[in-house]
């Protein structure tokens, strides 16, 4: 599945985690819906499973692999664009909405 915890975590949630975190902030940034954080994820995480086996001798066909990386990667961008998306809804319309938390705002 993961061919060390150390390139994993190296590979995957540093380097593809910065990418995903910006891939979440653009998106969200441009208005667009969370679904296509989704796509952008699952291509991410097929990314990833290539550098992991080009530059780490990994399994390049693991489905269980590509599957564990594509969930970090979503949640990482999903996370990225609702944080974004309350950032942007309550500094562009302050008259309208007011942040409650770092997800969540309400109306005045």
């Amino acid at each position: 599945m993961i061919t060390s915890p150390a390139v994993f975590l190296g590979l995957t949630v540093l380097l593809f985690g910065a990418c995903a975190y910006m891939t979440g902030q653009a998106l969200a940034a441009t208005w667009r819906p969370w679904r296509h954080c989704i796509a952008y994820g699952l291509m991410l995480g097929a990314a990833d499973r290539f550098l992991g086996y080009a530059l780490f001798g990994g399994e390049l066909l693991s489905f269980a692999g590509w599957t564990l990386d594509s969930a970090v990667l979503l949640a990482v961008g999903l996370l990225a664009w609702r944080l974004t998306l309350t950032r942007r809804m309550t500094d562009q319309y302050p008259w309208l909405y007011v942040r409650t938390g770092p997800f969540t705002w309400r109306q005045l």
